[in-house]
């Protein structure tokens, strides 16, 4: 008889731990409380056996009366127990082919070895027939039309290679350096809102600007903003006003709003056209 070693397995701690596995495999019931002996079937001989381990939650390691192991499918050793498996081993003994569909299922190591075989044994038998049928697609314009849809589902594969390109490019746009000291500037008022202040039961009214500039060295900047204060609110400014004044940038967002710099204590300012 032969035999699936197991190249390593996990055995048991205790025979509590045992006994609890055993009913997890349905191979004890749940009242048990002790072990038993098992029966091993096969080409119409009984042999002893004991479950020792396992290899993993599907495959147990049983050893025989020689000190042999093997491994198996506990609900294989399961059926192994009725008393009409070998009457239905060999009724089905007429060929060979229900035996080797029923080995398999004991280990997993096994059942590789015939499911290649038998792939082989079609791989070597399927050329004649896909030769013969190769003719066929000249009837129709469906193999055409077959290709035109490979070679499309082909071409979206180059479609990847460009993302890196916008990559590149994003990690291309440097760090603007804002200058340490008071610059002179140009501005359009954009808009007046507020933003909360959590110092103060009022909230802060300031100036956004947009066509931000630093004249030297030229600069365009986008979007800024300020505190209204009451140097600007003497100015009765309107949206549209284009200003010319004295300050110092700062990388301060607004509260609320995508504006990323802050222009602190403009002055000298001057308005270089009414608004619209």
């Amino acid at each position: 008889m032969s035999v699936i070693e197991p190249i390593q397995y996990q055995p048991f701690e205790d025979e509590a731990s045992l006994i609890e596995q055993c009913k997890s495999w349905g191979l004890l019931s749940e009242k048990s409380t002790k072990l038993k002996l098992f029966l091993y079937k096969k080409n119409g001989t009984s042999h002893n056996c004991r479950i020792v381990g396992m290899v993993d939650p599907i495959t147990a390691v049983i050893e025989f009366d020689d000190q042999r192991r093997h491994c198996i499918h506990p609900s294989y050793l399961k059926e192994m127990q009725a008393s009409g498996f070998v009457q239905r081993l060999s009724s089905d003994a007429e060929g060979p082919a229900e035996t080797a569909a029923q080995e398999p299922v004991e280990a997993a190591a096994e059942q590789a070895v015939p499911t290649e075989a038998a792939e082989s044994e079609n791989a070597a038998a399927s050329p004649a027939p896909a030769a013969a049928a190769e003719p066929a697609p000249a009837r129709g314009a469906e193999p055409v039309m077959a290709s035109a849809t490979e070679s499309e589902a082909s071409e979206p594969s180059a479609i990847p290679a460009e993302k890196p390109k916008g990559k590149a490019k994003q990690a291309k746009a440097p760090k603007l350096q804002l200058p340490e000291e008071k610059v002179r500037m140009t501005a359009t008022v954009k808009a007046f809102v507020t933003v909360p202040n959590h110092f103060s039961d009022t909230d802060d009214e300031v100036v956004v600007y947009e066509q931000v500039a630093i004249a030297e060295p030229a600069v365009e900047l986008g979007e800024a903003w300020s505190s209204h204060s009451a140097t600007l609110k003497k100015l009765e400014l309107e949206v549209g006003d284009q200003l010319t004044f004295e300050g110092k940038l700062v990388a301060k967002k607004l509260t609320k709003h995508p504006v990323p710099y802050k222009i602190n204590n403009p002055a000298k300012i001057q308005k270089n056209s009414p608004s619209a």
